[in-house]
């Protein structure tokens, strides 16, 4: 699918979730109806590359590559509560200098 942008794959997919057969005709009748100015090369391309694949079995296998980065995510939230334990940090270091300054004047 080399050159084909995603605006054909989600024209692909669009027709396959609506139960139409993906082929030159009717993705080129979705992509006119989007307003994307319609590349014959890259239409042929997506249709020739889908050939024989089985769009479900495609969409499963890809899911769990997009949820890949969730662990980044949870990442950032232990970041976060790294952050949020260093305003307490800095709380304590304060009340400790503070009484530690009455000590000297009490």
């Amino acid at each position: 699918m080399n050159g084909v942008t995603m605006e054909y794959v989600y024209g692909a997919m669009l027709l396959h979730s609506a139960g139409q057969q993906v082929n030159e005709e009717s993705l080129k009748k979705v992509m006119a109806s989007a307003g994307v100015k319609v590349d014959e090369a890259k239409i042929k391309a997506l249709v020739a590359s889908l050939e024989g694949v089985n769009i479900d079995d495609a969409v499963k296998t890809a899911a769990p590559m997009m949820a890949a980065p969730a662990p980044a995510a949870a990442s950032d939230a232990s970041a976060k509560e790294d952050k949020k334990e260093k305003p307490k940090e800095d709380k304590k270091s304060e009340e400790e200098a503070a009484s530690g300054l009455a000590s000297l004047f009490g």
